[in-house]
């Protein structure tokens, strides 16, 4: 949910609309609109491909790193 609320606020500042940075992007706007609500499929969480993110980060003009969730490296995954 917060990759999804990254990119709505760094969209919103660069003033474009979601299909111009899914174009720009190389991407589906459908699929950059569920991006933004924090989705891949309707249900499931987001998982861009590495490359995705990349791209948006250039269009957006924004660090990569920007986009991303804050990551705490002291947190372990949960156990399956």
């Amino acid at each position: 949910m917060e990759l999804g609320r990254n990119l709505h606020s760094a969209r919103t500042a660069t003033g474009l609309s979601q299909e111009r940075v899914a174009h720009l992007a190389g991407i589906a706007g459908f699929t950059y609109q569920k991006y933004e609500k924090g989705e891949s499929k309707p249900g499931t969480p987001m998982n861009p491909q590495l490359q995705t993110l990349v791209s948006l980060s250039q269009v957006l003009e924004v660090p990569l790193l920007e986009l991303l969730p804050d990551w705490d490296p002291d947190l372990k995954a949960a156990p399956r």
